[in-house]
């Protein structure tokens, strides 16, 4: 069972530059200083390692991603709220002003005054009745007011709260995005340090390994054993062969690992979550002698990578930056897990 720890950020070069007096000495390195050039050999593996390094941060940005937009959809809802409730207290104040002013004209006597001051103790009787009346209603539509004005407290307070959470989240994916641009800024870097033929030769040795192990990206379709929503699955997956890795992207052009996954069975009408680490943890975990075409594959550990198994000991999965979608040997990396959603 593999593991795989992120390796920690390289340090920033620090260059300090001196203003000095015309005419200085320029502290430069010579040619005979200078570090050898990488090898292609040498180019390609660092550039696979930063691919590698970039993979979890990607997942962890789709994690963030859908907390922010979670969040997003609260914090629009608890505005509706608290607009609904606004109207609703105006409503209420509309009403008890009537009220308010009927009980004015009569109120502020006591009853036993104006039943000596009144002709007529019937007449009075009958609008004592009716102020009773228009009194119990005032209270009623007090008391709702209050009640409507304390749920539109604590719905501000809410959303308040969760557009603080979102402001979080989204300097958090700013952050990790970063992460992720830059091992694959540095990455690109190396590959532009290459000469033409040096980038051929790399790409003829990456074909000459694929073929080695059995990995391919060349268009197919699915044959296998697989039936109702697996092979519908598998179908979608296997019209995905030869499209481009592309970090955070769920297609319909690109994907990242976990965004294959997931493309593949909401075409079969499954509904899968967003991250290789929620797609490990909703699956029914399967041993890996019971494997059937379908099922999910994780690789290394719960977090990093993931893709589907097809049959005969192959796998389709969105690779990393660089690569397209392909077919591989199941064993081509450490086996780890495997749910069947």
């Amino acid at each position: 069972m593999g593991t795989h720890r992120r390796p920690k950020p390289p340090s920033r070069t620090r260059i300090a530059t001196l203003g000095i007096a015309a005419g200085a000495v320029s502290l430069l390195p010579t040619q005979s200083q200078a570090a050898p050039k990488p090898t292609v050999d040498e180019v390609r593996k660092q550039v696979e390692k930063l691919y590698e390094e970039a993979e979890a941060p990607t997942e962890e940005y789709n994690a963030i991603r859908e907390e922010q937009k979670k969040l997003q959809r609260e914090a629009d809802r608890g505005q509706d709220r608290i607009a609904r409730k606004q109207e609703e207290i105006i409503e209420l104040r509309a009403k008890i002003g009537p009220l308010a002013t009927a009980q004015y004209r009569s109120g502020g006597i006591d009853p036993s005054v104006q039943l000596f001051l009144s002709g007529d103790p019937d007449d009075y009787l009958d609008k004592a009745q009716m102020m009773g009346r228009t009194s119990d209603r005032q209270a009623d539509a007090l008391r709702a007011m209050q009640s409507k004005q304390r749920e539109l407290t604590q719905d501000r307070a809410a959303v308040t709260k969760r557009l603080k959470s979102l402001e979080e989240t989204r300097t958090k994916a700013a952050e990790t995005k970063d992460e992720v641009q830059g091992k694959l800024a540095e990455a690109r870097k190396l590959l532009n340090s290459l000469t033409v033929q040096q980038r051929a030769k790399m790409e003829a040795d990456q074909e000459r390994d694929d073929a080695a192990t059995g990995a391919s990206d060349t268009a197919a379709s699915y044959n296998g054993p697989a039936s109702g929503r697996a092979k519908a699955a598998l179908d979608f997956a296997y019209a995905q062969l030869g499209k481009p890795y592309e970090w955070g992207s769920t297609g319909p052009n690109s994907f990242d690992c976990s965004g294959l996954t997931g493309a593949s069975w909401r075409a079969a009408g499954v509904s899968l979550p967003r991250t290789v680490q929620q797609q490990y943890d909703a699956g029914r975990k399967v041993a890996k002698s019971d494997l059937q075409p379908g099922d999910i594959i994780y690789w290394y550990n719960s977090t990093q990578h993931n893709g589907m198994y097809v049959g005969n000991g192959k796998a389709i999965h969105a690779p990393r930056t660089g690569k397209n979608v392909e077919i591989v040997p199941l064993d081509s990396m450490p086996f780890f897990a495997a749910s069947r959603p």
